[in-house]
């Protein structure tokens, strides 16, 4: 196989409750359709947007099997399975496999210090206990420890199953070396970019897409600059990304933050309640102002 299994607009989707903080279904399901019908290619659940460190093991499946069930195959769907420790890794990447969805994406353990090897024996043990679509996750500011390009090249030589990495860095430097040592011997292995400033960068290079936040409230900026990239629209593509480097200081008006996204994803028109689990708390009526500004920025609201 030449082409990735999943490229594309890949959004991490907010786990959505209601103001007391139970599961939300009706909620999850509009912010679903919105996202499908905005031209997501596929969806993330419980990724580090959907609230999954905050999560209750049940929690975490509900939200699962839900969401997997709405989605119904319209798109393909990713379930994050990351855990601290390899055997409760494994129960959740076999969970996402049984409630049947298309792939899991999984972040490296996190808390304790790990060498490179005990990573790579991490993820070695997971392709062996459960075959399913695997990518990486590379978020070195929460993990402690960049992937780095040897061990995902290693990772990827290795184990067929493993498709890709969402490279959540904060220089397009490391993505550049992803791309330039793994693709021409895995042209298969999809890399991604993990912030949406760097979409362009990451497309422009050889990679395969990206994983916008901004794609819960603003479809058009991730969709508009991949289809722009494609018909080589100079102009376009840099009122987009011009527009897309006002959505990360939007996003740092707290932390973490769940509140912004989520105030973001209903001035956009989604009918949710912006309620995020604690210790996350309410946004404040002067940040709910700011989001409304930048959102009015980027052309969402008038």
């Amino acid at each position: 196989m030449s082409e990735p299994k999943f490229r594309g607009i890949v959004p991490p989707v907010p786990a959505i409750f209601d103001a007391n903080g139970q599961f939300d279904r009706v909620g999850q399901g509009k912010m679903i359709d919105f996202l499908i019908k905005g031209g997501a290619d596929v969806l993330l659940f419980n990724g580090s947007a959907g609230e999954f460190s905050q999560m209750s093991e049940a929690l975490r499946l509900e939200v699962a099997e839900f969401c997997v069930k709405y989605v119904n195959k319209r798109i393909p769907v990713i379930v994050g399975s990351a855990a601290p420790g390899t055997a409760e890794t494994i129960r959740f990447t076999q969970h996402a496999k049984d409630i049947g969805a298309d792939g899991v994406i999984i972040v490296n353990p996190y808390y304790c210090s790990l060498t490179e090897e005990a990573i790579y024996q991490h993820y070695k043990a997971i392709t062996a206990a459960v075959d399913i679509p695997i990518i990486l996750y590379n978020f070195p500011r929460f993990t402690n420890h960049d992937l780095s390009v040897d061990l995902v090249k290693r990772l990827a030589l290795d184990f067929p199953n493993i498709v890709g990495i969402k490279d959540t860095v904060d220089t397009v430097r490391h993505t550049r070396d992803l791309i330039q040592a793994i693709k021409p011997l895995r042209p298969d292995f999809a890399i991604f970019a993990g912030f949406d400033e760097y979409m362009l960068e990451t497309l422009i290079m050889g990679g395969d897409g990206c994983f916008p936040s901004s794609m819960n409230f603003a479809p058009h900026l991730a969709t508009g600059l991949i289809k722009a990239v494609k018909e080589k629209d100079g102009a376009k593509i840099l009122e987009l990304q011009r527009q897309i480097t006002l959505i990360p200081p939007m996003f740092g008006l707290d932390t973490p933050f769940y509140g912004v996204l989520k105030e973001a994803v209903k001035l956009a028109g989604v009918e949710i309640d912006t309620y995020a689990l604690p210790p996350a708390h309410p946004l404040s009526d002067e940040k709910k102002a700011k989001v409304r500004e930048t959102l009015k920025q980027v052309g969402v609201l008038k």
